[in-house]
């Protein structure tokens, strides 16, 4: 049986999909669906049940006896969330329980970490275990994955396979309920539709012009791909922390160039003030340093901006029902 958390949001829910694809149907959702719509990301996947994630660690024996895999994907992924004690307990503390009961029953585990743990990334954006304990995040969602990273490391107990992903800027279907941290593909086919244009951030940093501000773009099926690579091959002496990116960074206009054109449109795009209580703490580059896993799965390739993105608008968000 395999143990998805936060099955029911954007990376969990398409990786159930995935793993739908691939004849697993014994899974268990782990998740909190709560009142937005979420629930929609579960309609035409296949699992045994769902479990309301503060009910989890009072499953018995019985039932812990039956899981043979974990991913563990859900968490807190609000970078702008400032309760540290909410985040320290649903992204340390809940990882901790989970991670530690893996290590005890030798239970495979994938867990989600973050490229904000990199802050920003004045010391580079390298995954070897060494530079860890090292990083600097700028906002407590990126703390509290690096505190989680740290306290594995340190851990003598782990089972036989396991992997910590640092996840770059993930965008593709089913994260419609994520709000204001939804991709800014999904938000800028919503301003396209609405009045023909797109707003985009000026640069307040020197050495970057107004939209040429650099991300590691992601599609999620990229992402998932990779997971289930991890967690299907279990390479000999590949267990650790490693980054999901492409390797390639591309500016935001790169991103919205791509996405007028997935749609047919012509180019509109306004640039506005960020906003203060984000400034300090934006990152203006981000690029995974992918050698690692590349050594693992020399073999493995990731979609292009601009094919991702017209991707996940003609396949998706131009279709009757976006969902994966």
């Amino acid at each position: 049986m395999i143990l998805v958390t936060g099955g029911a949001g954007f990376i969990g829910s398409v990786l159930v999909k995935e793993l739908n694809k691939r004849g697993h149907d014994q899974i268990w959702v782990v998740d909190r669906l709560e009142s937005d719509d979420k629930w929609k990301n579960l309609r035409g996947l296949k699992f045994t049940d769902y479990i309301h994630a503060d009910e989890l660690f009072s499953m018995g024996d019985d039932f812990w006896e039956l899981v043979t895999q974990i991913f563990h994907i859900g968490a807190c992924s609000s970078t702008t969330e400032r309760n540290m004690d909410y985040l320290w307990e649903n992204n340390i503390n809940y990882s901790k329980m989970l991670f530690s009961i893996a290590g005890q029953r030798d239970i495979p585990i994938l867990y989600a970490s973050s490229a904000a743990t990199y802050g920003d990334g004045k010391d580079g954006y390298s995954d070897e275990h060494l530079k860890v304990p090292t990083l600097k995040p700028l906002n407590g969602y990126g703390y509290s994955k690096q505190v989680f990273d740290e306290w594995v490391l340190k851990q003598e107990e782990k089972p036989s396979f396991w992997f910590g992903l640092k996840f770059f800027n993930v965008f593709g279907p089913n994260e419609y309920h994520k709000d204001d941290m939804r991709s800014l593909v999904h938000k800028a086919f919503g301003q396209i539709n609405d009045n023909g244009k797109v707003k985009l951030f000026k640069s307040h940093k020197d050495g970057f012009k107004d939209g040429e501000q650099l991300r590691d773009f992601v599609y999620v099926r990229d992402v998932v791909n990779g997971m289930l690579h991890f967690m299907e091959q279990r390479v000999p002496g590949s267990s650790g922390i490693y980054n999901m990116g492409t390797g390639k960074c591309r500016s935001f206009l790169d991103l919205i160039k791509a996405t007028f054109l997935a749609m047919g449109k012509s180019e509109k795009i306004e640039f506005i003030d960020m906003p203060l209580e984000i400034r300090n703490q934006y990152q203006y580059y981000t690029q995974a340093d992918m050698k690692k896993f590349h050594e693992v799965f020399p073999e493995f390739k990731f979609g292009t901006l601009e094919d991702s993105v017209k991707d996940y608008v003609q396949s998706y968000l131009m279709a009757e029902d976006p969902h994966y």
